[in-house]
């Protein structure tokens, strides 16, 4: 292992860590508004937390000047394991150093800072903050108060959690790659960890450029949805936190009913839309609005028929128009909303929110029927597509895991039958095929295990004192679980839409914020950290 170059990389991750915390410091300043002494609190401990990350920084590059060689496919996985939980450490010290309370006169833990920040960063969307908007004032509260009104939670620290989200969405890593361009063939090794699917397309030879590319477009689209929701009636902050987490597919918001605090059917449009188009590949877009290379090339309409025919795009797509259709049925048979409009309104967007793992809600889905409550249990393992900032096992593994059964069992009958797999008229390798499978087993396993984990974690008096029974623990665990290991955020029961894990004891929290990373990272970046021979020097 080159620890120097490992080092010196992460010192310069901490660096850029406390760079972009520098934009969260104007939110808490009087020209925003943010007069009390509470947000002054927060100011302080902002700053405190940038100075942290350029200490710390600072030292690591020191540590590791002037290193050896480049950083190869050790080097790859160490820097993004390591540096996906060096964010999370120091994403964590807003929560901590600023006046930021979990529960009404209840400060936050360093287990309850680490795991709202990795779910940020992770794109996860899990809180434990039960109060994030400022409310009139209660008696016997030792929060700071102004005009009467009570704040839990700092505008900046705020704004903080919903800039993790839009951090972690394209990629840390890939923003890294995409700044440092001396790299070179490491930035390749860095890309291949950090894009998510099994078919590594999604890096071009030139690394520097396709982080600069991916990364042009995620800005292109961030601004365009921040107008259009300021258009719709979210002001300024709201409509750019909102922004951070749809592009991102995390799912945090400012308010504490979510999306449904706004009651505003274009604004649930417009996001639909936009989760959509963030649920899909990158590349498509790619595709789509590059400058056509040839007279051979083919103009928009020739583009665009390209990316209309991509397999994973387009089974994507029919899931979401299957479950809507499906689910809104049975709310509209069951008598759950009065209207089928109002019944197709909520199981879209809630649909995909659950497929894209946004985890936005409009409204309870856990107060649902039982079976749309199974149905988006499933949609949580799915996920969205390939090379998207959505998490889940994806879409693209379900079609080849799909494909390579269907062979599996012809060759039941069919013993000497030789045909490959194919996808959009390309032969898959055997060894996609292989690693799919190995991929999707490994997910059932770590969420049985993890399961029991929990369920054995957490003890029963913990649900008596949040109001639900014993037997729940199972569904609640079961949910939370799906939710953390595909980085979706709410899942059923007291983690519902309307919930948080706030109920869940410090070691339950720090087993759901191992899961975030296992998830957002595809399992192996952090298995690998496990494993002793991995750290030897070669």
């Amino acid at each position: 292992m080159n620890w120097r170059l490992v080092f010196r990389l992460l010192g310069m991750l901490a660096l850029l860590m406390g760079c972009c915390m520098v934009l969260s410091l104007p939110w808490s300043w009087p020209a925003f508004g943010q007069t009390s002494t509470f947000e002054a609190q927060s100011l302080r401990g902002m700053a405190f937390s940038i100075l942290a990350c350029v200490v710390l920084g600072s030292a690591l590059v020191v540590v590791g000047r002037r290193p050896h060689g480049s950083v190869l496919r050790k080097e790859a996985l160490a820097v993004v394991g390591l540096g996906w939980l060096l964010c999370g450490v120091l994403g964590s010290l807003p929560y901590l150093l600023t006046p930021t309370y979990r529960l009404p006169g209840v400060p936050m833990s360093i287990a309850d800072a680490v795991f709202e920040s990795i779910s940020g960063f992770s794109t996860t969307g899990a809180s434990v903050l039960t109060q994030l908007e400022v409310v009139p004032d209660v008696p016997n509260c030792e929060v700071a108060a102004a005009d009467g009104l009570i704040a839990y939670v700092p505008r900046s620290v705020l704004f903080w959690r919903l800039f993790t989200h839009w951090l972690g969405g394209m990629g840390i890593i890939v923003l890294f790659v995409a700044i440092l361009g001396q790299l070179g063939a490491g930035g390749k090794a860095l890309m291949r960890r950090e894009v998510p699917g099994p078919i590594a397309d999604a890096v071009r030879p030139r690394v520097r450029e396709t982080a600069m590319i991916m990364w042009s477009i995620y800005l292109a689209f961030s601004g365009i949805l921040a107008v259009i929701l300021y258009l719709q009636g979210m002001n300024a902050f709201d409509s750019l936190c909102h922004t951070f987490g749809t592009l991102a597919t995390g799912g945090f918001s400012t308010r504490n009913a979510s999306v449904g605090a706004f009651h505003n059917r274009a604004i649930e449009t417009t996001l639909i839309v936009f989760m959509l188009a963030a649920g899909t590949n990158f590349n498509l877009y790619f595709v789509l609005f590059r400058h056509p290379q040839g007279p051979g090339s083919g103009g928009v309409f020739a583009r665009f028929q390209k990316v209309i025919r991509d397999p994973e795009f387009r089974v994507y797509l029919s899931i979401v128009a299957i479950s809507t259709v499906a689910l809104s049925a049975v709310l509209w048979f069951a008598g759950s909303y009065p209207t089928l409009a109002n019944s197709v309104r909520h199981t879209t967007f809630n649909v995909v929110a659950v497929i894209t793992t946004t985890g936005f809600g409009t409204e309870d889905f856990a107060a649902w029927p039982v079976f749309n409550q199974a149905w988006l249990l499933l949609l949580m393992f799915v996920g969205g597509c390939s090379g998207s900032t959505g998490g889940g096992v994806k879409v693209i593994r379900f079609i080849v895991l799909f494909k390579v059964l269907v062979l599996e069992v012809e060759r039941a009958f069919l013993p000497n039958l030789i045909r490959p797999v194919r996808l959009a008229g390309n032969r898959v390798p055997d060894s996609i095929g292989r690693d799919v499978l190995l991929y999707v087993c490994l997910i059932g396993l770590i969420f049985a295990v993890s399961w029991l984990a929990l369920v054995g974690l957490e003890p029963a008096q913990q649900w008596e004192l949040a109001g639900r029974p014993d037997t729940s623990r199972l569904v609640d665990c079961a949910g939370a679980v799906a939710a953390t290991l595909n980085n979706i955020g709410p899942g059923l029961g007291v983690c519902g839409p309307h919930g948080n894990y706030t109920a869940f004891s410090e070691a339950g929290k720090v087993l759901l914020t191992l899961l975030m990373l296992l998830g957002r990272l595809e399992l192996f970046a952090v298995i690998v950290l496990f494993v002793p021979g991995f750290w030897k020097v070669q």
